[in-house]
């Protein structure tokens, strides 16, 4: 199943709940305990009187913290309208901030709209990425930035199915590995920052969950979860089960 397929999509981000799983058991096991959404955050060019456009803001959660400059308006979007209600609700008492419920290949805006754009662990999922870029570049102002983290080929899901054996089920469309050439079709300047960061799983359950809440993953799903947990445990070194992660940002401008 290609992860950029509609029903896919659909399915996986029809509600908040399989993307929960991902940010706990981030939360918990990663050793960079800043958070790669902090650590997003905190590359943004943010001044006063910006207005800021993000493509699958997802739960929103991200912005929890973040105190926008003076006079900033930014407007969340994202494919699910399931996502979108939580972000809402997430979100909420925020008058800087409107959702609206957005196909990134088809961005309802006027022409040179936004100051920036950004587009965090989505990319991958558009079925036409030309088409995407093409509609950013086009409601980006001259002079504005694009901003867009995604993974790499060499992480955590990548090394568990060596060990298993298994078709990791993913097209990689855009990674950082690729991602910047396909960037610079758009944007004249395209910068890579990577985030350094890996698990340290102390629950096989934890792992097992994680993986499970990766519809992209549609081997491991058809194993019973008892053998995937014993396969999974084979990997752990005085108590520990340690995974790479291979994520980061693009930003263009």
């Amino acid at each position: 199943m290609s992860i950029n397929q509609v029903e896919a999509v659909q399915a996986q981000y029809a509600t908040a709940d399989n993307l929960a799983v991902r940010i706990a058991f981030q939360a918990r096991y990663s050793c960079n305990k800043q958070g790669f959404g902090p650590w997003i955050t905190e590359q943004y060019d943010l001044r006063p009187g910006m207005r800021i456009l993000e493509l699958g803001c997802g739960t929103g959660d991200m912005w929890r913290g973040v105190t926008l400059p003076e006079e900033c308006s930014l407007l969340l979007t994202d494919f699910s309208a399931g996502m979108l209600g939580t972000a809402q609700r997430t979100l909420t008492g925020r008058p800087e901030i409107t959702f609206q419920q957005v196909d990134a290949q088809d961005i309802p805006c006027a022409d040179n709209s936004f100051d920036m754009v950004i587009a965090n662990m989505m990319l991958y999922h558009v079925p036409d990425l030309s088409r995407a870029l093409a509609e950013i570049r086009r409601v980006l102002k001259r002079g504005g930035k694009f901003y867009c983290a995604t993974y790499g080929e060499h992480g955590a899901v990548e090394a568990v199915a060596r060990w298993l054996n298994v078709d990791a089920a993913v097209r990689y469309t855009f990674t950082l590995q690729n991602g910047a050439a396909q960037l610079g079709q758009f944007f004249a300047q395209v910068e890579q920052r990577v985030y350094p960061d890996e698990f340290r799983v102390t629950s096989v359950d934890d792992l097992a969950d994680y993986l499970l809440s990766l519809t992209s993953m549609s081997q491991l799903a058809a194993l019973p979860r008892d053998t995937l947990c014993q396969q999974l445990a084979l990997h752990m070194k005085d108590g520990v089960i340690r995974l790479p992660k291979d994520y980061g940002l693009f930003i263009c401008q």
